[in-house]
């Protein structure tokens, strides 16, 4: 019987951390840039204390962990000598970390069924991804400390709703309640966490006896995303480095196709090349394309743009481009763009005319110009994305700029047709333009796709009103630390991933782009320590966890390559041969996941995690279909037994196949079923009759 009873106003938790810096030497400026302000050198500046070398900063943080350095003048990143820890970012580099535990966290100790609850640790909010709703459902998402408490409760409509654990770190635990609401009526709801005697109600300040949070009809908007990515395998290119196929739009001194890449060199990738290959990439099971700029730029990676509509004349022509288009949708592929749209290259017309006329241009407030006259040069007076002076910031508030970036989407909707757009440096471009931009592409078809170059948490630009997805780098970072570096236990590797998962609403990580190499990272059979097992390992979790799997050019292959530019070789076209064992496994994990309901667009359900052997089990489910992936991550063959749960015993408990070998699994009434899994390796449990498509 519940003896307490606890009132919990929904009200953010915060807690005051102060950051200090103490020079060696004076600065004109410091800011501290971090997980917490998306890296934003600028946003949060810290002031100097008498004498000019201490540096303070007060801010308010949720708890949690976070990644941060201080920006010393504008442009020299180091990590706090001051800190406690630091950490690789997994990309070469090294950020410090900072540690907020929530308020009261360290007064007592969490023990579940001490009828003790901090309450300061309970958070929920009435609004994306906490509250959402998908398929017919309403989830529902609110933290408690972890191992503080035994049951979360939703009290909705008269009825009662047990919530679930399904995610956290080393102080939260992420429950989740699911119920159904068609958004028609007018629904009430409040929280009950529990432990022991004690309850804790918890519902908005000031509302009602029970303090409910109200639901309206027609004050609700679901936040509705393009279906067709959840259900893709997607390719990224990098135009000059796929494949030449006309040798007559060749750059001057391009370099032989096996040749070292340097930043400046050119390889020749062009239209042709792509054409030439596109049954390598539809056999692949690729259903989507990803290319990285491709419109005219001075450099061989194409981020500074110089002319926003026409396509690179040493990639091809504006009508070869459109016919590669048409070509692609023909043979049901989706196309997807790069929009560098935060920068340009100086000799974009609207800078030329900058600098050639200065204060008179028609287009200074196209940049943030600090003073005249304008010149290319180091410490420019203008700002420039990290300082390169040939990437001069785009003011995008402006009017002029604006609608010349609205109106080039319009164009290359007429003009081919694209599918969708990939974001550059997204968190760097102020948010207002992409409420405008969200808008402008969604008017040309809902299912057109808006996903953002956001390497943290990409909640802030996922609500609805701007994208649709980010590039999914923490997925990244988990596999990273689970499977290549084996620095993650099986059981921090499933909270990573749930985390990830639960940050957004469950149609927004359905269609994240999870990626395990890109251009701006190592390639991950480098991380893997060229330990190809490893590697073929990381590709199964990409290509079974929620999301889209992204292949990087020539990861299907076992190309391998250190940081940019080692990581943009030219693509290994000896390598495409029906003998190369990781194409025929990539083939077969697209195979697999585009003949499965549950992997493509299921739910994530956490089955198994075991520290002491390294294995690791996790379903997805989606109606009357399920799929168990299995990992062994030890340098040892297991057998192991796992116990399905509840959600997965109905398509599982029926005749199932381990799909990448086709061998039969017996799976006992009750749920159990035995498993022997080699070294560094893993399994695909999926039902056997009719569940399996093929992939064209």
């Amino acid at each position: 019987m519940i003896a307490t009873t606890m009132a919990a106003a929904a009200m953010l938790q915060v807690v005051q951390h102060e950051f200090v810096f103490v020079a060696d030497e004076n600065y004109h400026s410091v800011c501290v840039a971090g997980t917490f302000n998306d890296w934003n050198k600028e946003k949060n500046p810290m002031s100097p204390e008498p004498g000019g070398t201490t540096w303070k900063l007060k801010l308010a943080l949720r708890p949690g962990n976070y990644q941060y350095k201080f920006v010393l003048d504008g442009d020299k990143w180091i990590t706090d000598p001051r800190a406690a820890k630091n950490v690789d970012d997994g990309n070469g580099n090294t950020n410090s970390v900072l540690t907020i535990a929530p308020e009261g966290y360290n007064a007592t100790l969490a023990k579940v069924g001490d009828g003790k609850i901090t309450a300061s640790a309970v958070y929920f909010t009435p609004t994306v991804p906490r509250l959402n709703l998908d398929r017919g459902r309403l989830s529902l998402h609110i933290d408690t400390r972890k191992d503080d408490v035994a049951t979360v409760r939703v009290v909705a409509g008269g009825q009662t709703y047990t919530a679930r654990p399904v995610a956290g770190d080393e102080f939260t635990t992420e429950w989740q309640a699911s119920l159904p609401w068609a958004g028609k009526s007018r629904l009430r709801f409040h929280f009950e966490v529990v432990d022991g005697k004690t309850k804790l109600v918890y519902g908005p300040k000031g509302a009602g006896k029970q303090g409910n949070f109200e639901l309206k009809p027609g004050n609700f908007e679901p936040f509705e995303v393009p279906q067709w990515v959840e259900r893709s395998v997607i390719y990224q290119i990098f135009p000059d480095r796929f494949a030449n196929g006309d040798k007559s739009n060749d750059p001057v001194g391009s370099m032989p196709w096996d040749g070292d890449p340097t930043y400046y060199n050119w390889f020749g990738g062009d239209v042709a090349g792509v054409q030439s290959h596109l049954s390598h990439i539809r056999g692949l099971g690729a259903n989507a394309v990803y290319f990285t700029p491709v419109f005219e730029g001075p450099s061989n990676h194409r981020y500074e743009t110089t002319d926003y509509r026409k396509v690179d004349h040493r990639f091809g022509t504006n009508a070869e481009f459109k016919s590669l288009v048409a070509n692609m949708h023909k043979e049901g592929m989706r196309v997807v763009l790069d929009g560098v749209f935060n920068h340009t290259a100086v000799d974009f017309a609207p800078f030329k005319d900058i600098i050639e006329k200065g204060k008179n241009s028609k287009y200074t407030d196209w940049y943030f110009i600090k003073s005249y006259p304008v010149a290319v040069k180091e410490n420019p007076p203008y700002e420039a994305w990290f300082g390169f002076p040939s990437l001069p910031k785009l003011n995008t508030n402006a009017p002029g700029p604006s609608a010349y970036v609205l109106d080039t989407i319009d164009f290359w909707d007429r003009e081919a047709k694209i599918d969708g757009w990939r974001l550059d440096v997204a968190n760097e471009v102020d948010q207002r333009f992409w409420r405008r931009f969200r808008p402008k592409v969604k008017s040309h078809g809902k299912d057109k796709w808006i996903v953002g170059e956001i390497w943290g948490d990409g909640s802030p630009w996922l609500q609805g009103d701007q994208f649709d997805s980010v590039m999914n780098y923490r997925f990244r970072g988990a596999v990273l630390d689970f499977v290549a570096k084996g620095t993650s236990s099986p059981t921090a590797f499933m909270d990573n991933l749930m985390r990830v998962y639960t940050s957004y609403v469950p149609q927004v990580s359905r269609n994240m782009m999870n990626l395990l190499s890109s251009h701006d990272t190592p390639r991950f059979l480098t991380e893997c320590g060229e330990d190809g097992r490893r590697a073929r390992l990381g590709a199964l979790v990409q290509f079974t966890w929620v999301g889209a799997p992204c292949v990087y050019y020539g990861e299907e292959l076992g190309m391998s390559g250190g940081k940019d530019p080692e990581n943009r070789r030219g693509m290994r076209w000896d390598l495409a041969t029906v003998e190369n064992p990781n194409l025929s496994f990539y083939k077969k994990l697209a195979r697999v996941r585009l003949g499965s309901e549950a992997l493509m667009v299921g739910d994530p359900v956490r089955v198994q995690a075991d520290d002491q052997r390294n294995f690791v089990a996790y379903g997805r489910v989606y109606r009357d279909d399920a799929a168990l992936v299995t990992l062994n991550r030890s340098d040892r063959e297991q057998t192991v037994q796992v116990s399905l749960p509840q959600a997965l015993r109905p398509a599982l408990t029926r005749k199932c196949v381990e799909a990448l070998s086709g061998k039969p699994i017996q799976v006992s009434p009750d749920g159990k079923l035995n498993l022997t899994l080699a070294p560094m390796s893993g399994a695909i449990l999926v039902p056997a009759k009719g569940r399996l498509r093929s992939s064209a």
